[in-house]
């Protein structure tokens, strides 16, 4: 669907501005003179005239390259984002948001505030689709952001608007040992070892934790194993899982407050962080690994009705310039534009990786949640074989 179908359906589904104001002003009048019009004119003749009496012949609704945008948010000083985000995310956002406010004051007059929510992605997903009005939702995989469209607040072809297919951030998956590395753990295959304990989270219910079962399916695939073989190996490591937590952060919390484990999965962006507040980790960053790879999108639902889209839509944009990528890339995330410039400071934090892989090899998230995720799939077959 191209930007001119979007915004025709857009405003097809909307009420036109200022509607809700001018109805509990003459309530009865407008509801009885609209359906007048409408048996009297085409379908887009009623919508000129209930625009015009909407604005009361005063404002301009001339929005031609968007006619979804409302002008209430365009002429307001202020205006407000609500920004809906998993958990590791924070720190970056709250570098680069400062940024984006003063770029905005500077060429829109405009002072934009930030509501924001952090937690794991699948909560934040289940919250925006429960009620939670995000103009903009920053999540850690495709397939919840997916989720959030199936509901109907997101337009389909959202990943189109914005480059990369609206991959914003990107990391990808590490080993991190007891110090010292005790058990000299150096590759994904050292997991399926006797007497190795991992700790990882459950992929029926973290997002986290389905990348990590990537990761490890990944690495059989990508050195040459069938599936055959990477369901061999996968069973043998997970019957190393000696308890499989609800997400990652009690996974995190299993490993290092509570000494269970002699290894974590864990996000690299997150052990870069830990290291940047002064913990001192081990870990390996296998050089066969699985791109983990986090979806931004607008919330069509939510903006058309808080009337911002252009400042969300500016949000997202700015995100991919080479200022925010650079915030991105302080904090731990490889950045979504391969081809920019990071000085030798930042660069040297990410260790080069061999063979990755993705998530559009395995045929996108609908087939990998079917193949892998889905009520006896690969993952509840491997469940079942444990010993």
């Amino acid at each position: 669907m191209n930007l001119w179908q979007r915004s025709l359906k857009r405003l097809q589904a909307m009420p036109p501005a200022g509607y809700a104001y001018a109805e509990h002003r003459t309530n009865g009048f407008r509801l009885n003179s609209l359906k007048g019009f409408a048996s009297l004119f085409l379908a887009s003749t009623v919508l000129s005239v209930a625009l015009a009496a909407c604005s009361g012949g005063n404002e301009s609704n001339s929005s031609t390259e968007n006619p979804t945008a409302s002008t209430v948010a365009a002429t307001k000083d202020n205006v407000e984002l609500t920004l809906v985000s998993f958990a590791v995310t924070k720190a970056a956002h709250e570098a680069i948001i400062p940024k984006f406010v003063e770029q905005w004051k500077k060429d829109h007059n405009q002072t934009v505030t930030f509501k924001q929510s952090y937690g794991g992605s699948g909560s934040q997903t289940r919250a925006v689709i429960d009620g939670l009005e995000a103009d903009i939702v920053h999540l850690a995989l495709a397939g919840d952001t997916t989720k959030i469209e199936k509901a109907g607040l997101i337009e389909p072809g959202w990943e189109k608007e914005v480059p990369n297919n609206g991959i914003v951030s990107k990391s990808v998956a590490a080993l991190v040992t007891r110090p010292g590395n005790p058990k000299n753990i150096k590759t994904w295959e050292d997991l399926s070892k006797d007497g190795i304990k991992l700790i990882t989270a459950d992929p029926k219910t973290s997002g986290v934790a389905r990348w990590n079962f990537l990761a490890l399916w990944n690495s059989v695939i990508k050195t040459g194993g069938d599936d055959a073989k990477a369901t061999e190996f996968v069973t043998k490591v997970y019957n190393n899982v000696p308890l499989l937590t609800k997400d990652a952060r009690e996974a995190t919390d299993a490993f290092f407050k509570q000494g269970q484990g002699d290894v974590l999965i864990n996000y690299e962006n997150e052990i870069i962080l830990a290291e940047q507040k002064g913990q001192k980790l081990t870990a390996i960053v296998p050089d066969v690994n699985i791109s983990i790879d986090n979806p931004i999108a607008v919330v069509d639902k939510n903006v058309d009705k808080h009337g911002n889209r252009e400042v969300a839509e500016g949000f997202v944009k700015y995100l991919y310039t080479p200022e925010a990528q650079q915030e991105f890339a302080k904090l731990g995330f490889r950045t979504a534009e391969q081809t920019l410039t990071l000085t030798k400071e930042v660069a040297d934090k990410f260790p080069k990786v061999k063979t990755l892989g993705t998530v559009a090899e395995f045929g996108g998230w609908d087939g990998i949640n079917k193949k892998f995720f889905a009520d006896g799939a690969i993952f509840d077959q491997i469940q079942a074989k444990k010993k």
